[in-house]
């Protein structure tokens, strides 16, 4: 049945910019993954943000909007894109940053993402980001409660 419209709904969708940039995740074995943690790195992952991407994101970084990557990989591209002070660059190419705890974000003002697996390089990204108590107690909560875990478990909105 169709829905009325929202009285502000065309003003809501104005205010909305969303900067699309290309990511395609990594795949490797979960000894891989363990060893590279241990050694803080992680498999490269092809990116691209593009000229159009990078002058919308800054638009919007300049009107003081904030910048919500979805995903650790769509995190991986925007701070890989960013410069020292947060002004984003066309890239196409292969990133092989790895965050781990003390990594100064630049891009990156929120993310939502999953509740990603024990020992993984995606929850130490997301535990730099939110701060590790913080995540930490997001999860249990999540254990819990029954949140299911993973790629298409439920996610988290991190501000």
């Amino acid at each position: 049945m169709p829905r009325a419209p929202k009285p502000h709904a065309d003003e809501e969708r104005k205010s909305e910019r969303i900067a699309k940039v290309m990511a395609r995740a990594g795949l490797c074995s979960r000894r891989e993954a363990e060893r590279w943690i241990a050694e803080h790195r992680v498999a490269a992952e092809r990116i691209t943000v593009s000229e159009q991407a990078a002058a919308a994101l800054n638009a919007r970084r300049q009107s003081g909007g904030r910048i919500v990557a979805v995903g650790t990989t769509s995190t991986r591209a925007l701070e890989t894109s960013a410069d020292p002070e947060g002004v984003f660059h066309p890239v196409s190419g292969p990133t092989d940053l790895t965050v781990t705890p003390g990594y100064r974000f630049r891009a990156v003002d929120a993310l939502m993402t999953n509740f990603h697996l024990p020992k993984s390089s995606l929850l130490v990204l997301t535990a730099t980001f939110g701060g590790r108590e913080a995540v930490m107690n997001a999860y249990r909560h999540a254990v819990s409660e029954g949140y299911r875990f993973y790629s298409y478990g439920d996610c988290m909105l991190i501000l």
